[in-house]
């Protein structure tokens, strides 16, 4: 009656995790490297983008957008954010925070949506996959690390891949919301005008749904910037390098001015995408 106890450990529950991921990296590691290849192009098409681009080319672009979604008060706010991250010394590592977020939210997107999707046109499918989005958002942060540089060694695109496990949940949930949101009646309205389902969702469920979607994507980057920082635990560059170092060397001031970055670009990015949605 040992295992009633409680004293000691009786599901090695462990061990198994750990022969899976030891299972996984000897017979598949090839195949986990060839799923960086995507990621890793993208991140370093963007990354030249942003760091060969003059800074006042990238300010003025989104200054431009802060400005189109936003009104001129959002322009200003903009334009001073990236001014002052700029004059902090922080610029280049800020684009490549930039970049990673952006390459982030792509990949979410390209997986949250469908999922979302498939999840609100269908009851069966959105209870097979609450569970385990409810594990992907609850588990903690640093867990993902771990089997992470496992399969993928460390990097910034080791970090993106934890970034994406850990930023996609909000898409799925809120797109499916936005698709189950649309009222019933509409739909049977487009049906009895002989739409088929593509067309359906293209041109009533989607529309309709697109407020909801746009939220979700505005959690997913928010959620992203969060990640990247953490993901500077294993080699990730951007803005999360120098809150580490500050913090491996209790430098106040050098972690402060990371941080300070990463709020004002996480700010600038928050405003213009709640502009998309309206």
């Amino acid at each position: 009656m040992k295992w009633l106890t409680f004293d000691e450990q009786t599901i090695p529950l462990d061990d198994w995790v750990q022969d899976g991921i030891d299972w996984l990296v000897e017979n598949y590691r090839e195949v986990f490297q060839s799923l960086k290849v995507p990621i890793e192009k993208t991140l370093e098409g963007l990354e030249w983008i942003f760091h060969s681009l003059p800074p006042v080319v990238v300010i003025l672009l989104f200054v431009v957008l802060a400005w189109r979604f936003g009104g001129k008060r959002l322009a200003g706010f903009t334009a001073g954010s990236f001014l002052l991250v700029g004059n902090l010394g922080m610029w280049t590592d800020a684009m490549t925070t930039l970049s990673m977020v952006i390459c982030s939210v792509v990949f979410c997107a390209l997986m949250g949506i469908p999922l979302g999707i498939m999840s609100g046109r269908s009851d069966r499918f959105e209870v097979l996959l609450r569970p385990v989005l409810d594990a992907m958002q609850t588990t903690p942060p640093f867990v993902y690390l771990v089997p992470v540089v496992m399969l993928f060694s460390i990097g910034t695109v080791s970090g993106i891949l934890a970034t994406i496990i850990f930023a996609l949940p909000p898409l799925i949930r809120l797109t499916s919301l936005g698709i189950r949101q649309v009222h019933p009646e509409l739909v049977e309205a487009a049906v009895s005008f002989g739409a088929n389902p593509w067309q359906v969702l293209r041109k009533v469920q989607l529309p309709l749904a697109m407020p909801s979607v746009m939220a979700g994507l505005n959690q997913t980057i928010m959620m992203a910037l969060s990640m990247v920082v953490i993901a500077a635990l294993i080699g990730a560059g951007g803005l999360g390098g120098p809150v580490v170092q500050g913090l491996n060397t209790l430098d106040i001031g050098l972690a402060t001015i990371g941080g300070l970055s990463i709020v004002l670009l996480a700010m600038v990015l928050d405003r213009i995408t709640q502009g998309f949605k309206k």
